[in-house]
């Protein structure tokens, strides 16, 4: 296997996975905060809508059909 069908096949699964569960939520750090002497830490909810996992989706499918020659 070459890598450019790597690619597209971790594309397509990727795609896959965000459409199945309907989207993707996660969690990153956020600005911790200092309040009277105690330190709180706060994280920001962040969320993939399933519509934007055609998007690898539908480009893994192009590579795999089209197989670019210079790559």
């Amino acid at each position: 296997m070459d890598t450019m069908t790597i690619i597209s096949l971790v594309l397509i699964a990727a795609g896959i996975v965000v459409i199945a569960y309907l989207g993707l939520s996660f969690a990153t750090p956020g600005k911790p905060t200092n309040f009277q002497g105690i330190h709180i830490a706060t994280t920001q909810s962040q969320f993939i809508p399933p519509t934007l996992g055609v998007l690898p989706l539908d480009g893994g499918i192009v590579l795999v059909l089209v197989k670019p020659k210079g790559v």
